[in-house]
């Protein structure tokens, strides 16, 4: 019998991270809650959830050295996995309320507040996978829960073959904005798979198998 996937979810003090663990642990994984450098380093996926503002988030990331563990993880291959806010951190620029804070620049393209009457957007909400998705394999047609103002609403990244093209995930909220994206080790929900009920189950244990 296989050993269960070692899945850590990195605790900078940045909410959700309990709920985080629970739904790992029902979607298969082995999850431990740490900010232990060596644990976060070698486990077979890091998750890094993330509430609050962009660069409050950045902040924390950067005072706990998550920024280079995610740095460093992604330079050897392994999966990372952020979520919510842990997701828009990882493009080059967040702009909320006037402020413009650098991100950790593992994508191109700013992080701007959702062009909608109402904010923020809070629900459940569909999604539209892009083709090959290991994320959404059998979730296609499932809803999924958001609460955020902001997003990522253009993909800038231009991958050049042989590398693989990324696979993005939309919805829909006023304007279209990137709900997912998996790019090689490095994949991101704007939703909370953990706050999604049976379907974010199932999306965190589609992840875990890809370990």
């Amino acid at each position: 019998m296989s050993r269960a996937p070692r899945v850590a979810v990195f605790d900078y003090e940045s909410g959700n991270v309990h709920s985080a663990v629970k739904a790992l642990v029902a979607a298969g994984a082995d999850a431990v809650l740490t900010r232990d450098r060596a644990e976060a380093m070698e486990a077979d996926g890091l998750v890094v959830p993330g509430v609050g503002a962009f660069a409050a988030v950045r902040d924390a990331l950067r005072a706990h050295g998550g920024d280079e563990i995610i740095g460093r993880r992604l330079a050897g291959g392994r999966p990372v996995l952020g979520i919510c806010v842990g997701m828009q951190v990882l493009f080059e620029r967040g702009v909320e309320r006037g402020q413009d804070a650098e991100g950790l620049g593992e994508w191109p393209g700013a992080v701007t507040e959702l062009n909608a009457p109402v904010l923020p957007h809070m629900g459940w909400n569909t999604v539209a996978p892009g083709d090959d998705s290991i994320l959404f394999d059998g979730l296609e047609d499932e809803r999924f829960y958001f609460v955020h103002s902001y997003a990522a609403q253009k993909w800038e990244l231009d991958v050049i073959p042989p590398f693989p093209q990324p696979v993005l995930t939309w919805t829909t909220y006023g304007d279209p904005f990137l709900a997912a994206v998996e790019n090689g080790p490095l994949s991101a929900t704007q939703f909370h798979p953990e706050k999604s009920g049976e379907a974010g189950i199932r999306l965190l244990r589609n992840w875990t198998r890809s370990l």
